[in-house]
Formats: C-alpha cells, sequence, structure tokens
C-alpha cells in the first residue's frame, strides 16, 4: 500500500483521466475492475446524463471509482448536488479555484483530488483543503497549462513544496514512464491518452485509429488566449494556426472554436474539422487494447523496469 493506494482502497496506484468524450462509465468501471481508479468525465456531460452515467458504473463495479469536474462547467452547482445525491466518493476538481468546492464536497464525505499544472497552484489547492493533487506536465493531451512545464520538472518542484500526496500526468502510458514519475517523488500517476484508445472508450473509432497514426510532433498546444489545449494537427488545427498569422482577437478564435468542436472529432469521429485531442506519447501507442490489457501491460513493465533499477550498478 502506498499513499494513493490507501486514500482511494485500489490495488495500483494508477488513476485514469476523466476526458471529455472518451470516459464514460464503460471506461471508468472498466479501469476500477481491473485495480486502477476510473474516473467519469463530467465535463462533455449534461446534468442528467452525468447521474445516468454515475448510476450505470455503480452497477458495473463493485470497486471505488470518482468523478472529474471542470469548475468553469456552466451547470455546476446541479453537478455537485447530483455527485453529492448518487453517493459519489471521489471527485478531480479542475479548471478553477480549488476553495469554491472543496470544502462542500469534504463535508459531504468526498475525498477531494485537484489538478494543477504548477508548484504554485498545487500550494494554493492544498490550502484549499483538498485531499491530493494532480500535477500535470505540458506533455498531456487536452486542455493544459500556459507555461509549459513539463511533467519531468514540475513533479520535483510540487513535491519541494507540498506534503499531500501527489500525483502525476502528462506523457505516462507504460510502466516504466509510471516508475519513472514516482521515482522523481509522485505517489502515483494519471494516465489519460493510453486509455482513451481503449476498447472501453466511448471515442469514436476514427478518433482511436487517428491516436495510432500520431508520431513525434503531431501534436502542439494551441490556443492559449482561450484555454491551452493540445490538439493533433489536422485541418482545424491548422485553420486554427493560419488565424493566428492575423494576430487575431479573442472574439476571433472563440468565433473559429465554435462551438462542440471537440465532440465532433472525438466523439463522432470528424478527422478534419473536429478538435483532437491527445498527449505527446500518443507516439507511444500502436494498437487498441482492453483496459484489463493495458492495466496488466503497465503493472508488469512497472515491476520489469523497478528490478532492472534495483540490479543497476555503476
Amino acid at each position: 500500500m502506498n499513499k494513493i493506494t490507501s486514500l482511494f482502497n485500489i490495488k495500483y496506484p494508477l488513476i485514469q483521466a476523466g476526458m471529455i468524450w472518451v470516459s464514460g462509465y464503460k471506461l471508468a468501471s472498466a479501469v476500477s475492475n481491473a485495480g486502477g481508479l476510473g474516473i467519469i468525465g463530467a465535463g462533455s456531460m449534461y446534468p442528467e446524463v452525468l447521474r445516468e452515467h454515475i448510476q450505470k458504473c455503480k452497477k458495473a463495479t463493485s470497486k471505488p471509482f470518482g468523478v472529474n469536474v471542470p469548475m468553469l462547467y456552466p451547470n455546476i452547482e446541479e453537478i455537485m448536488k447530483i455527485i453529492v445525491e448518487e453517493g459519489v466518493k471521489i471527485v478531480f476538481t479542475s479548471a478553477g479555484n480549488p476553495k469554491t468546492w472543496t470544502s462542500y464536497l469534504k463535508e459531504n464525505g468526498i475525498i477531494v483530488v485537484h489538478v494543477v499544472s504548477s508548484s504554485v497552484f498545487a500550494l494554493k489547492a492544498q490550502q484549499a483543503g483538498v485531499d491530493a493533487i494532480v500535477a500535470e506536465g505540458f506533455e498531456a493531451g487536452g486542455h493544459n497549462g500556459r507555461d509549459e512545464t513539463t511533467t519531468f520538472t514540475l513533479i520535483p518542484m510540487v513535491k519541494e513544496q507540498i506534503t499531500i500526496p501527489i500525483i502525476a500526468a502528462g506523457g505516462i502510458a507504460s510502466g516504466r514512464g509510471m516508475l519513472a514519475a514516482m521515482t522523481l517523488g509522485a505517489d502515483g500517476v494519471q494516465v489519460g491518452s493510453r486509455f482513451a484508445a481503449s476498447v472501453e472508450s466511448s471515442a469514436h473509432q476514427n478518433f482511436k485509429k487517428k491516436i495510432l497514426e500520431v508520431k513525434e510532433g503531431d501534436t502542439q498546444l494551441t490556443l492559449k488566449e482561450l484555454a491551452p489545449v493540445r490538439l493533433i494537427k489536422n485541418k482545424f488545427y491548422q485553420d486554427v494556426q493560419h488565424l493566428y498569422e492575423k494576430c487575431p482577437t479573442k472574439e476571433e478564435l472563440t468565433t473559429l472554436l465554435g462551438r462542440a468542436r471537440a465532440k465532433k472529432g472525438m466523439f463522432e469521429g470528424d478527422l478534419v474539422e473536429g478538435e483532437l485531442e491527445i498527449g505527446q506519447i500518443a507516439g507511444l501507442i500502436h494498437e487498441i487494447k482492453s483496459v484489463e490489457e493495458i492495466v496488466q501491460e503497465m503493472m508488469a513493465d512497472f515491476e520489469t523496469a523497478r528490478k532492472e533499477l534495483m540490479e543497476f550498478k555503476f
């Protein structure tokens, strides 16, 4: 047992990221059943859809699972009410001030974890009373930190500042990556991209196949003026870059982004006009596998790497 397995009552210190349009109850329950912590991504769900996924997840697993809530969500009060009503025990908050909801959630017996991209915000999250933090490097897919601090740099810096458990995220898709993060001071890891390309992921098959084609340099962090996001370089991404050549206003960027770009790309499978969010580590993902296979491979790889490290001599 370590700090993370003890905190969540799980077998492995392996958490699945709550990704929009990807992390429904099927993925979350599969990860929990495999020994990790599955997370339902509320960011792309209407309140009643979230309630349905929570209820289905409870039926699909007897193991702990959580819900990820971006605090910029327009129906945040209703979402939090549903989470409490449905008896969710673990909530990961992101994209907002942890002070806003941490006390309310903890008063209702919920473990709270906040996602940060800097040691400054990690300290603020600890002061707000969260139980653990996810420190996410800019290698990660989806929405990201503006400072472009890498996971390798971020984890030891955060470790220096806080005393609560640290979950490393960004650029981790293997047991070796997991061991590296924990060697740097993390108590566990959060994995997104590898689970996006799983059988149980709710992503469109087109998007899953596209993930397998991604190579080094095929993604880029962009749209910092709105909310930084790492995208695959498809036509939509190129349209964004062409607009940047004209020094656009925030309004012009918002107009181009429009509504439901992420849904169009990741959930509906439009690889041309859709927003395709994935991490740099996608270059190491070559096959769509079941969650059970992914977790077992990662943990076997972790053990092999750990033994090799112990045998290493100068």
